[in-house]
């Protein structure tokens, strides 16, 4: 969707008579004419917003806090931005994450993982736990990254240049393939009707899996897969998240994406958009989670 989540609007009615009796009980308390006075009887109550969904975010990206060299420039503020971040704000309230342990999670209903660093054999678990569970995710896991960055490669502060992902990928029944032969020139990819920009992308394989039901799109670019109760989204290029964009048509994309994988599930036709149902958050055992697989296959 190429369009905003409105916010919700809660608007009680005044009523007058409870206000003559709150005005009265705070002369009676001691709050004086003037607290009294500041009392309007039939005054409407304002309004009060709803803040957007919550989005997790993890990776290694620069999103939430910028390209900044340590957590000085993060406190004051002095690293240079990421266009995304006020991209995504509009349509969620983003909550950065560290570690996907299950008490992370629990807190989400959605999630977004732009390159993230390979994951622990704990968070594979938790993530694959909690996407069952309900839980919508949206993954950019490219295979050769092409955008600029100020660090030098090697440098943990720098986006992790190749994804390393393929324990959860397997689990699910992806494969995720590189072909070093492209010109590396950046192109669009359509998906969903809308053009992503792309640069060296990598493409998925689906070899079949007991725990997850994936299909391809975008020239298999991206997949689709219902996991359980959830649903992940996965983009096998993250060109469209490069720091010295935005580049043409990657607003657009980024909130295509973001509509399809986290479940912004209507247009309004006034160019908004509202967000999907909550996610269900029982997590009932699950006998293709990834935490009863790796017990079943312990000695």
């Amino acid at each position: 969707m190429k369009s905003s989540i409105p916010m919700l609007i809660v608007q009680s009615r005044c009523v007058p008579d409870l206000a003559g009796l709150v005005a009265a009980a705070l002369l009676a308390f001691g709050g004086g004419s003037a607290a009294a006075q500041d009392v309007v009887i039939g005054a409407p109550v304002e309004e009060a917003e709803v803040a957007p969904p919550s989005l997790g975010l993890m990776g290694t990206i620069p999103i939430y806090w910028g390209e900044a060299a340590g957590l000085e420039e993060m406190l004051a503020g002095t690293a240079r931005p990421h266009w995304a971040r006020p991209v995504i704000a509009r349509d969620f309230t983003l909550q950065p994450v560290d570690y996907l342990s299950g008490q992370a999670l629990a807190g989400f209903d959605r999630l977004l993982l732009a390159q993230p660093r390979g994951l622990t054999a704990e968070e594979n678990v938790a993530l694959d736990a909690w996407v069952r569970g309900g839980g919508r995710l949206l993954l950019f896991a490219d295979p050769m990254m092409t955008g600029e960055s100020r660090f030098a490669i090697g440098d943990r502060r720098r986006p992790q240049d190749v994804a390393l992902l393929s324990p959860i990928l397997r689990h699910w029944g992806l494969e995720l393939l590189f072909d070093p032969e492209q010109d590396g020139e950046m192109a669009m990819r359509e998906f969903a009707g809308t053009n992503i920009p792309v640069a060296l992308s990598g493409t998925f394989a689906v070899h079949g899996s007991d725990f997850a039901r994936c299909a391809l799109f975008a020239a298999d670019m991206v997949a689709r897969c219902t996991v359980g109760a959830g649903e992940a989204l996965i983009v096998a290029d993250a060109a469209l998240l490069d720091l010295d964009g935005p580049h043409d048509g990657a607003p657009a994309a980024l909130r295509r994406l973001l509509a399809e994988g986290l479940g912004i599930s209507r247009d309004n036709g006034d160019g908004s958009a509202t967000a999907g149902a909550k996610g269900a958050r029982n997590r009932p055992r699950d006998p293709h989670s990834m935490a009863q697989v790796r017990r079943a296959e312990s000695p």
